[in-house]
């Protein structure tokens, strides 16, 4: 059994041809100018998205620093967790850069006891926070936010001027109604 060969001529809109009609070359016009659009917004949009999630996470990682603090609930204090967690919740307390005794909660190993001293990351005011990515982390974190508003905003581009060709196709299937029209009434007929 033959396969059926679809046939086509690549780039039709672009070449001159008495069954061409103005309103292809500007369908052609759109796809064009949108895949560029697409293209060049997207590689924009992702890099300048990336490079300010990459300046947030720099920022994040000079602001936030160690301080040594002493955990003063006991283990018992800690928030009770399903067995075999790596972490429990314990209130701390810790001088902040003012010099002024501060106290808050954080996460802690849970076989951690009152009096022990552990490592808690402050932000500039010295309020606790968490620890800052690591500089795999806050590029991989940049790099994956640089692509997806990439990716969308090539989707966007590229949805814009789907609806716009669908409003070039509902003008074009107008126009040959009416050229079908005009045809009819020449050769003496009606359409049905």
């Amino acid at each position: 059994m033959a396969k059926a060969r679809r046939t086509g001529v690549r780039l039709w809109r672009w070449r001159r041809s008495p069954l061409r009609r103005r309103i292809d070359a500007v369908e052609a016009w759109i796809i064009l100018g949108a895949w560029l659009c697409a293209t060049a917004g997207a590689l924009m949009a992702g890099w300048l998205t990336g490079a300010a999630a990459e300046r947030r996470l720099e920022r994040e990682q000079t602001e936030r620093h160690t301080v040594s603090a002493v955990v003063k609930t006991t283990k018992a204090d800690a928030t009770v967790r399903p067995v075999r967690v790596s972490t429990a919740w314990a209130t701390v307390r810790w001088t902040g850069i003012d010099g002024k005794p501060r106290t808050g909660r954080t996460e802690v190993e849970p076989d951690t006891e009152a009096g022990d001293r552990i490592t808690v990351w402050t932000d500039a005011r010295g309020r606790l926070t968490a620890e800052p990515p690591s500089q795999t982390e806050s590029m991989f974190e940049a790099a994956l936010s640089g692509i997806l508003v990439a990716a969308g905003t090539g989707c966007a581009v590229l949805g814009c001027a789907r609806l716009v060709r669908v409003g070039l196709d509902r003008r074009r299937m107008r126009q040959w109604a009416e050229a079908w029209e005009r045809a009819d009434r020449r050769w003496g007929g009606t359409t049905v």
